[in-house]
């Protein structure tokens, strides 16, 4: 078996770059007139993006330098944890914004503690699946460990509240776990015992019910519930195939309610049309291919959970906010990772990229024939390769 050591996946990383580059060029268009009306220069926006851009890539660099597997330890991941619920715990003693206590600020800068716990929450489950995947099906020693890894940061991200961010954690854990091999039918069992929790989540509170009536019925309240989804429709439908032009769109002049955030795939649909949506779709999809392909070649187990749940979490993301923007899913409020403006996001999506690329730099380039038929789309078992 040969090693591509300190080769990393450079499609992966001319795909980001042509999404983050996108971003930055599509968030200046749909956020300029608010910048300017709101805060005297549209560049507000845009600029504190590029100094977020610019600290993502940092960590980006520095998760490719730093050997992926010094993360596999007790050692690291246990402080890590703590402080990642302490984190979560903290946004609490910060004044609320828009009603939802999901930010710590200082100095000027606010952060989104959970963008940064799903990516450790999938690391955790690296680790924890690498040594334990075997028993997986195993209540005790397997189902319950990744229950309360999982669940606890879920929880605490739910209180907040954020039912988005902690419904599409536990989506992407349950892509790791049927990985591992857990039976079908204990997916099934969690699924039916969510659909009441869920149901009670969504409409005991007044909002989400609100967000559930305007997806079941847009025009039902077209200025009320349903302006939101309504504008969104109408900004996307406008572009026709070609779209109006770089930063000619109308519907961003204060009529798209959050056009340079959770709904900037709107405005890309108004400006660059249906080719433009497209080509976003496109590249995600490549980004999905490409993280597969790092996982399939993970030097071990680790490696694999880690590449596979990096990818898991982006991709999901990525067609939640579009599918929101579509009205084919009820508002969830979660960005377009690399396109929509949110330096939390963009940090901590880019030092995820960073992880995936150091994986591949480890990566084996065939492969080996003593790994067993199953690690040719999965893990290795620990230390293969090495």
């Amino acid at each position: 078996m040969q090693l591509a050591e300190n080769r990393i996946d450079k499609p992966l990383l001319w795909i980001s770059l042509a999404l983050l580059f996108f971003g930055l060029t599509l968030g200046y268009s749909a956020s300029m007139v608010m910048a300017r009306e709101s805060h005297g220069s549209s560049y507000y926006f845009v600029l504190r993006q590029a100094i977020y851009a610019l600290g993502g890539l940092v960590l980006m660099i520095g998760a490719i330098k730093i050997d992926y597997r010094r993360l596999d330890s007790p050692r690291v991941l246990i402080p890590a944890f703590s402080l990642a619920l302490l984190s979560l715990e903290s946004v609490f003693f910060f004044h609320p914004v828009n009603g939802a206590r999901r930010w710590v600020h200082f100095s000027g800068i606010s952060l989104q503690p959970s963008e940064f716990v799903k990516v450790l929450v999938v690391v955790l489950l690296a680790f924890f699946l690498s040594r334990r995947d075997e028993e997986i099906n195993d209540l005790k020693r397997g189902l319950l460990p990744c229950a309360i890894l999982v669940g606890l940061p879920a929880v605490m991200i739910l209180k907040e509240p954020d039912l988005g961010t902690s419904t599409y954690i536990l989506l992407t854990a349950a892509i790791l776990l049927l990985a591992a091999g857990l039976r079908l039918r204990y997916l099934v069992m969690a699924l039916m015992a969510a659909v009441p929790m869920m149901y009670l989540l969504v409409f005991s509170v007044a909002y989400r019910r609100n967000r559930m009536l305007a997806f079941l019925d847009p025009l039902e309240d077209p200025l009320g519930i349903g302006y939101q989804i309504r504008q969104s429709l109408i900004t996307i439908g406008s572009g026709g195939l070609w779209g109006a032009g770089l930063a000619n769109g109308k519907q961003k002049l204060f009529f798209l309610p959050m056009p340079h955030t959770d709904f900037i795939y709107a405005v890309i649909g108004e400006e660059l049309g249906l080719w433009g949506c497209a080509l976003v779709l496109v590249l995600f999809m490549l980004l999905f291919w490409r993280g597969l392909k790092i996982a399939a070649r993970a030097r071990d187990a680790f490696g694999y959970y880690l590449a596979l749940g990096i990818t898991s979490l982006i991709v999901i993301q990525s067609l939640i906010n579009m599918s929101v923007v579509l009205s084919l899913m009820p508002n969830k409020g979660l960005p377009l990772p690399f396109i929509s403006m949110g330096g939390s996001s963009l940090l901590a999506t880019l030092f995820g990229i960073g992880l995936l690329l150091n994986v591949s730099a480890h990566s084996v380039r065939r492969v080996d024939v003593n790994r067993p038929a199953i690690l040719n789309s999965a893990p290795a078992p620990r230390g293969a390769g090495a």
